[in-house]
């Protein structure tokens, strides 16, 4: 069997981070994600909750702020519950194995996207990592590298 949701939208309130009973972190946000649509047609958008566990979830909740672009991969999984009149209720939601940024700070910027107060991480976090990453700064000063661009146009067709 696959088990497999790969997401990209914008989150539609920061993350909520809590923890459980035994100290694990745990944050959840919601994602609104557009449906593709043919001209003429309505544009439709679905609100799909998120969950994500441990360092991803301390990630999340560090580095994501409501309007952010995000992009998860995960499973989707059903959890069933009663809600406060004893009614049987459902709910569907994605468990995030893997967040990372959606677009660049750059980007972000240009669209205006509220809430952002990052330092320009471009990347992303995932639970199948052995060891947490430290944050890159990506502002990487100019000459004296030991880094040349090698020009792809040797004027040779390939076939």
């Amino acid at each position: 069997m696959l088990n497999k949701a790969i997401l990209m939208g914008r989150l539609t309130r920061d993350p909520e981070l809590r923890y459980t009973q035994n100290n694990t972190p745990v944050a959840t946000f919601t994602l609104a994600i557009d449906r593709s649509y043919s001209r003429g047609q309505e544009r439709q958008t679905d609100f799909i909750d998120i969950v994500a566990w441990r360092r991803t979830a301390e990630f999340v909740s560090q580095w994501f702020t409501k309007g952010m672009m995000a992009v998860v991969v995960g499973s989707i999984q059903s959890r069933r519950w009663q809600d406060k009149n004893g009614n049987n209720r459902t709910s569907i939601e994605v468990v995030a194995d893997e967040v990372q940024f959606g677009e660049s700070k750059r980007s972000r910027e240009a669209n205006g996207s509220a809430g952002y107060q990052g330092n320009g991480y471009q990347g992303g976090y995932s639970e199948m990592q052995s060891a947490p990453r430290s944050v890159p700064n990506f502002d990487l000063p100019t000459g004296g590298s030991d880094f040349s661009e090698i020009s792809d146009d040797d004027g040779e067709v390939p076939f």
